[in-house]
């Protein structure tokens, strides 16, 4: 007699620990994917500021004869701030420090 509402009792305790388990899960989900959608957007962003920079120091090196050497600190430099590093790294070559 005392067993049915046990039991209920039992039941309805375990299905709220289920929910509050996948509800849980559901966030970590969540929160994984947009910490890979942001660092997925870093990546993308950084691989056109290096094949865009790139580009333009083979350019630069084909047209004006600079002797810009492309190495991986090129590269880096390039990848990272895009566009003004392939500037300064002219300018530098301009006045003759090596790059």
């Amino acid at each position: 007699m005392y067993l049915v509402p046990f039991l209920l009792q039992l039941s309805a305790l375990t299905g709220s620990i289920f929910s509050q388990t996948i509800f849980v899960q559901a966030v970590f989900v969540v929160i994984i994917a947009i910490i890979l959608y942001i660092i997925l957007r870093i990546g993308v962003h950084l691989l056109i500021n290096s094949i865009v920079g790139l580009i333009i120091i083979f350019l630069l090196n084909s047209i004006f004869a600079l002797g810009i050497i492309i190495s991986i600190p090129v590269i880096l430099v390039v990848a990272i701030f895009g566009l003004p590093a392939v500037a300064v790294l002219v300018i530098l070559k301009l006045f003759g420090i090596p790059v």
